[in-house]
C-alpha cells in the first residue's frame, strides 16, 4: 500500500504493521513509503493513501502482493495495465481507465484536508478483491519464493563474523532523504531500530508505537531524471549494485542483484554469499545512486 512521506500526511496509520517498508525518493526531493503487510485483515484504517511511482510496483510485485494506491502519472499506465498486476486504485490516471479502479476500497476522513486524506479499510479491500477478481493466495505462475534468507532463530547474524562491519547504532538518511531526514536509532535491550521523521518519533496513529525494524537496508539504485516535474525512474533490475545490510547495531556492505520482475531482489555479502536477515520486520531505504548516508556519524557511500 502506498503511503506519502509528506509532513502533513503524519502520523500514518497501521503502517507499524508491515513486515516490510520501503521508503524511496519521488520528485520534489521528497520520499513516499510502500507498506508490505501479511496480516492486513481486520485492520479499518490504513495509510493514508497516496498515488503510485511505477518503481514502487516492481518490488510489490516481488511478494506477488496486490498493489493499493490512489492513481498516479502515466508512466505508471504498462506496469500497472500488464495481465499479472493485481491492484486496487481509488481513482484513474488521467485519460486512462484501468480494471483496478474500485472507489469503495477506499474513504476520506475530515481531520486533514485532501489528498492527505485517503485510507483503505480491509473490508475495502477484501470488497474490492472480490468484486475484481484477484486471489489471496500466491500465484505459482508469479511467486518466485521467500523474499528472504532468515538465520536460525537459534543463532541470529550478529554480523560479528565480519570483520569489516562497521558501528551503526545511529543510521541518518538525512544525506539522501533532505526533507524527511528519516533516521533509525538502535535499542540494544530490543535489538531493534526506531524510525524518527522530521527529526521526531514516526509513531503509528492507530497503535501509538514508534515504528520499529530489525534489519535495515540501504539500498543504491541508478536512476535518471524523466521530466521538467521531476518525475524519477529506478533502475530496479541490476546486478552490480551496491548496499548496506545493518542488524544488531552493525553493519556490512552487500551487493544486491534482480533480473527478473517477479524475483525478490537478493543480497550478498562481499563473499558472495546470501546475507542472512534476522527474523522481524524489514526497512528498505532506496537511495540514489552517489548518495550518502552516516553510521554513527561515519559518511558512508
Amino acid at each position: 500500500i502506498m503511503s506519502p512521506n509528506d509532513s502533513g500526511a503524519l502520523p500514518h496509520y497501521n503502517l507499524s504493521k508491515a513486515d516490510i517498508l520501503y521508503e524511496c525518493p519521488v520528485e520534489g526531493g521528497i520520499t513516499r513509503s510502500m507498506a508490505v503487510i501479511k496480516d492486513w485483515e481486520g485492520l479499518d484504517r490504513i495509510g493514508n493513501v497516496r498515488s503510485c511511482r511505477d518503481y514502487f510496483v516492481y518490488w510489490a510485485l516481488e511478494a506477488d502482493s496486490i498493489y493499493v494506491h490512489f492513481g498516479g502519472p502515466f508512466y505508471i499506465n504498462d506496469i500497472i495495465e500488464r495481465e499479472g498486476t493485481d491492484n486496487i486504485t481509488g481513482c484513474n490516471y488521467g485519460e486512462t481507465h484501468h480494471d483496478g479502479l474500485y472507489a469503495n476500497a477506499f474513504y476520506r476522513t475530515k481531520d486533514r484536508k485532501a489528498p492527505q486524506n485517503a485510507y483503505a479499510s480491509a473490508d475495502g479491500i477484501n470488497e474490492a478483491i472480490d468484486k475484481l477478481g484477484y486471489s489471496k493466495t500466491y500465484r505459482d505462475q508469479y511467486y518466485q519464493g521467500a523474499h528472504y534468507k532468515f538465520a536460525p532463530s537459534s543463532t541470529p547474524n550478529t554480523l560479528e563474523s565480519y570483520s569489516d562491519a562497521i558501528d551503526a547504532k545511529e543510521v541518518d538518511l538525512t544525506p539522501a532523504y533532505p526533507i524527511t531526514k528519516t533516521s533509525f536509532s538502535y535499542n540494544a535491550e530490543d535489538g531493534l531500530y526506531y524510525r524518527s521523521i522530521y527529526g521526531k518519533a514516526d509513531v503509528d496513529g492507530a497503535t501509538n508505537e514508534q515504528l520499529s525494524f530489525k534489519n535495515i537496508i540501504i539500498q543504491s539504485t541508478y536512476y535518471e531524471v524523466r521530466d521538467a516535474k521531476g518525475y524519477l525512474a529506478f533502475q530496479v533490475h541490476d546486478t552490480t549494485r551496491d548496499g548496506y545490510y545493518i542488524t544488531n547495531g552493525k553493519a556490512i556492505h552487500v551487493n544486491w542483484k534482480k533480473t527478473a520482475d517477479y524475483e525478490p531482489t537478493k543480497y550478498y555479502d562481499d563473499n558472495g554469499n546470501e546475507v542472512e536477515f534476522n527474523t522481524g520486520k524489514t526497512m528498505v531505504c532506496i537511495i540514489k545512486d552517489g548518495d550518502s548516508f552516516l553510521a554513527d556519524g561515519v559518511s558512508i557511500n
